[in-house]
């Protein structure tokens, strides 16, 4: 949201987002034009498309959650894959009862709006709470001096997890880890607040530009092993 902000006040014209994956063809879901788009939102399903809410723990059966909470997006429709080429187990565990299973956790509103909370696998888990990386990224989006940043979870003895961020500064801004630090605190709660943060120029990335977190996080277990 932060940066769809700021892109409206450099060009004046609204982002219409939408989500989608390869596996959708590519898209299911889009803030469609001709309606104000809703920020933080990725929008309605498409035509012919059902996106929904589905208990996330539940992994062979869809159990359909009421609308407002949190879960796994489930879709089905025409723009479905029919399956992983000779990769029969993958293609049963993502295709199930005819929906195809996402990996990313969500909700769904009473017009049909759907907001990415995270994927499931980066979901990190601090003293058995749920923190989404992308609710911290967010947060932190929001300083003044933040080009972008990444949040991942890091192995911790006593946690669990621990919260960690990657931040790239802007161009000519600074900022301090513990000024960075304390405006996370200031807007999360307390388990949510990274305790770890990095400033770096650049971020890992894949072949599709994606960041690459659990790059991230085998760098920082290495720093870890080298300093211990």
């Amino acid at each position: 949201v932060a940066v769809m902000d700021r892109f409206k006040a450099e060009f004046g014209s609204d982002i219409y987002e939408g989500y989608g994956l390869t596996e959708t063809s590519p898209v299911a879901t889009f803030n469609h034009v001709g309606k104000a788009p809703r920020p933080g939102t990725v929008g309605q399903a498409i035509w012919g498309v059902q996106v929904e809410i589905a208990r996330a723990d539940v992994p062979d059966a869809i159990e359909l959650l009421p609308t407002g909470e949190l879960g796994e997006l489930v879709v089905r429709g025409h723009n479905l894959f029919t399956g992983y080429l000779n990769r029969p187990e993958a293609t049963a565990e993502a295709m199930v009862d005819g929906w195809f299973r996402t990996g990313d956790l969500g909700t769904k509103d009473g017009d049909g709006y759907l907001r990415i909370l995270d994927r499931k696998k980066e979901m990190i888990i601090r003293n058995g709470f749920n923190v989404y990386p992308r609710e911290v990224e967010e947060v932190l989006s929001r300083h003044e001096a933040v080009l972008s940043v990444a949040v991942y979870g890091v192995p911790d003895e006593t946690h669990g997890q621990e919260v960690a961020a990657a931040v790239v500064l802007n161009p000519g801004s600074s900022a301090t880890i513990d000024e960075l630090r304390d405006f996370a605190a200031a807007e999360l709660a307390a388990y949510k607040y990274p305790r770890i943060i990095t400033l770096v120029t650049e971020f890992p990335t894949g072949p599709s530009g994606k960041v690459l977190k659990r790059e991230l996080t085998a760098r920082h277990s290495a720093a870890h092993t080298s300093t211990a």
